[in-house]
């Protein structure tokens, strides 16, 4: 009888599998198992519980088979199944067939999704921890892969080949973009925007030759593959790296995004949050589509979408679908051109011509009724006809010039003529031959002509002379009134002035021709200038600023919109022919290695411990800012005394951040000593050509910290002999590392600036030492993040 019993029970434990569903937090799916929709707790987990698989709710009622990263904020997801056809919240499920295929069933019963694998000997479907979902037989071989038909995401040993393709999700829907990154014909990876009126590749570079883009298409391999260390290698030699790249145990993910844009993301699994730590196009508006069919990509500063004169938004939630006309155009109809100065229409030409002039080029576009629009390059003077409208975008500095049909009827405002937030435009003097009119009318009489421009001429006056009326008023009462304080809190300010453009003639007037020398460094020299408002700024030329005119405005518009009370606040830029100039506030008490190591200074400032404390407070809490809170990421790659700054009250404000982009520091034309910041200061990692992350600005923070416990510049004793750093400055870490670790009391006294007399704290200053050795590991990964430097500090404070 018992013996029946016990038979009944280890049969019913071994086929349990078979008559139940998958076990809760497995990674095995064996034949015959399935996963209910209904069942949130019945997922697949990976043995090292990075991914999980299972279904994922994308709407109301709505799912999908998905897997995703379990310790990310939200669920991320890595790959899904249905992404395009989600099925109901209720009676769907995912079966394991006895036959070894795997399907997904909605609700009803249709089969949604499958991995054809009916026949083939499949014995059970296993998630492995590299996030790849697989399909073995009873050998172990792969007879159906997730890694084979990828979504929108490559994770780390998941290769791109001929086969396989990335395409972006919508930003709105649970559906599919335009967006692909795949091989193209000519065996180079690339961004692609692939629409049904449109297909066009923007990356590489289109209009270039693949040695511009130093890749090669002579390889006929096609194969690319992302490794556990940030990686990227392609047969058409292709390489990125993580700006992390070779730090230990980070979960990554390389993702096209719904804007188009290619990102690698690095996972914090603390709290859950990713941080792109590479990423194709540092400048949004060159990727393709971005505001669909006729609409404008602007940098307001901050890249946004705009409709040109004449048209509207299709869908006011999706920019994608871009924008219309609000006028039915024929060949009858009169038109006009709008010009939309430094704007580009990529692509769509479908006639072109050089050496004529802009007004035969608009006299051509005029009488064809294909053409819709056209763009003029003054330079070259090449006219080129537009039959369609994509690929938008205005910025300062473009070299073409845009001139857009439209109705003759139609009332066009000069507020609507898209335009990018850094460039200021020129008030220009009205002109007899119109050159400078935004419309240009065609009619049949010069006198109907003449009357119209009167009208608008006498209309734009009335306009001129009641703004500068307002304007004059405006500024009255504006320093009639007493400025009150500025409200702090929690190290951020309020934002008291635009970031404005200045004329080279604006400074050369401030500084009284750039006369009153306070500064000099690697990037410029400082000046001191005074406006007409007897506001002090300092006034930075920049010295080697290689880039072109958009991408320099570009970086300057992350400075621009960077603003905390340890940072220097830059309140304007000049960028006219060779000058590349950045404005800054004036810092009354200059620099931090002035009154520190400068003995015998005019000023007489003593930097008590007190001082020093807060100071080295304050610059960790201006890095902390831009390594972690900025809207874009920023290391400033040069931290030492000489880029910190005093103000009234001794508050440090760090200077020249966000100057490595602006200064191409990577450029191989440069010195050593200014790709890799300032002797004393430089990571070890400058020293072995590793990609350069947030650590090394961590690195020169510690060596500041002994500076203002010791009152020394460490920088005295540091050369560089090959690859090794001077043996003082190796003694004095060494040391100050076995003695923060021994047993000996008061060892902290040893270390402080005699001219403290005694006078400090000894925990605080304990603490600044034992913080700066850490910050000074060799190994990168052994060193804090700033956001951890600061908390320590602020524990004692």
């Amino acid at each position: 009888m018992y013996s029946k019993i016990t038979l009944i029970l280890l049969l019913t434990i071994s086929f349990s599998p078979i008559l139940c569903s998958a076990a809760t937090s497995s990674n095995l799916l064996l034949r015959g198992s399935s996963l209910s929709v209904e069942d949130s707790s019945n997922v697949l987990v990976s043995p090292n519980g990075t991914f999980s698989c299972g279904f994922h709710e994308v709407g109301i009622n709505s799912f999908t088979f998905s897997m995703w990263f379990s310790k990310s904020y939200n669920k991320t997801i890595a790959w899904s199944a249905n992404r395009n056809s989600p099925v109901n919240g209720k009676g769907s499920r995912v079966v394991f067939h006895k036959d070894g295929n795997m399907v997904l069933m909605d609700y009803n019963g249709e089969v949604v999704w499958s991995t054809d694998t009916s026949g083939s000997g499949a014995n059970h479907a296993e998630l492995l921890e590299n996030g790849n979902l697989v399909i073995m037989d009873n050998s172990g071989k792969y007879l159906w892969q997730s890694f084979d038909n990828p979504t929108d995401t490559l994770l780390p040993g998941q290769p791109i080949t001929l086969k396989t393709k990335l395409i972006s999700a919508n930003v709105s829907l649970n559906s599919s973009s335009h967006y692909a990154c795949r091989y193209s014909d000519d065996n180079m990876v690339s961004l692609i925007y692939e629409a049904v009126e449109l297909s066009a590749i923007y990356w590489p570079q289109p209009g270039t030759n693949s040695w511009s883009n130093s890749r090669w298409s002579s390889n006929s391999t096609r194969y690319g593959i992302l490794d556990d260390h940030g990686y990227f290698k392609s047969s058409d030699n292709l390489t990125f790296y993580a700006s992390d790249f070779k730090e230990e145990g980070i979960k990554r993910r390389l993702t096209l995004d719904y804007d188009g844009n290619l990102r690698l993301y690095s996972l914090d699994e603390r709290n859950g949050s990713w941080s792109v730590s590479w990423q194709a196009f540092s400048q949004q508006c060159l990727v393709h589509g971005l505001c669909g069919k006729s609409g404008i990509c602007v940098y307001s500063p901050k890249p946004s979408c705009s409709c040109p004169p004449g048209y509207e938004m299709r869908d006011s939630s999706n920019w994608s679908k871009g924008c219309k006309a609000t006028f039915s155009s024929s060949c009858a109809e009169k038109m006009k051109l709008v010009m939309l100065p430094q704007t580009d229409f990529w692509g769509s030409d479908y006639y072109s011509v050089q050496g004529i002039s802009v007004n035969e080029c608009r006299m051509k576009c005029r009488r064809d009724c294909s053409c819709v629009g056209l763009q003029y390059m003054k330079s070259s003077r090449a006219c080129i006809l537009k039959s369609s409208l994509y690929n938008g975008n205005t910025y300062p500095g473009h070299w073409g010039t845009i001139y857009l049909k439209v109705p003759v009827t139609m009332n066009v405002l000069r507020s609507s003529i898209p335009q990018s937030g850094l460039e200021v435009p020129e008030v220009q003097n009205p002109s007899c031959n119109g050159s400078h009119d935004v419309t240009e009318h065609f009619s049949k009489t010069k006198h109907k002509e003449s009357a119209v421009f009167l009208y608008l001429l006498s209309f734009a006056l009335a306009i001129l002379i009641i703004e500068a009326l307002f304007i004059t008023i405006g500024w009255w009462f504006m320093f009639r009134k007493e400025v009150g304080p500025i409200e702090v809190l929690d190290g951020y300010k309020k934002m008291t002035n635009n970031f404005q453009r200045y004329t080279y003639k604006e400074l050369v007037k401030a500084t009284k021709n750039f006369k009153d020398e306070i500064g000099r460094g690697g990037s410029g020299v400082v000046y001191k200038g005074i406006f007409y408002d007897e506001r002090l700024v300092a006034v930075k030329k920049l010295d080697v600023v290689t880039q072109g005119e958009e991408e320099f405005q570009a970086e300057l518009s992350v400075i621009g919109r960077i603003n905390h009370m340890n940072l220097v606040q830059v309140c304007g830029f000049c960028s006219e022919g060779p000058h590349r100039i950045l404005v800054s506030e004036y810092v009354e008490n200059g620099s931090l290695d002035k009154i520190l190591f400068d003995v015998a200074q005019d000023g007489n400032i003593c930097l008590g411990w007190h001082e020093r404390y807060k100071i080295a407070a304050g610059v960790a809490k201006g890095l902390a800012y831009l390594h972690h809170e900025c809207l874009e990421w920023v290391l400033h790659c040069d931290v030492k005394p000489g880029n910190i700054l005093l103000d009234a009250d001794l508050e440090p404000k760090i200077a020249d951040f966000g100057l490595a982009k602006l200064l191409n520091r990577g450029s191989p034309n440069h010195e050593m000593s200014q790709i890799r910041g300032t002797r004393g200061y430089i990571a070890p990692e400058w020293a072995f050509n590793l990609p350069i992350t947030a650590k090394a600005d961590v690195y020169s923070f510690g060596v500041v910290l002994l500076e203002l416990v010791t009152g020394v510049s460490v920088s005295n004793m540091a050369t560089v002999v090959g690859d090794e750093r001077d043996v003082r400055m190796r003694d004095l870490i060494e040391t100050a590392k076995r003695k923060s670790n021994g047993d000996e009391p008061n060892w902290v006294s040893g270390f402080v600036d005699t001219r403290l007399e005694m006078n400090f704290d000894c925990s605080q200053a304990a603490a600044m030492v034992k913080l700066a050795v850490s910050c000074m590991e060799e190994e990168r990964s052994k060193r804090p993040s700033m956001s951890d430097a600061l908390q320590i500090l602020l524990s004692l404070y």
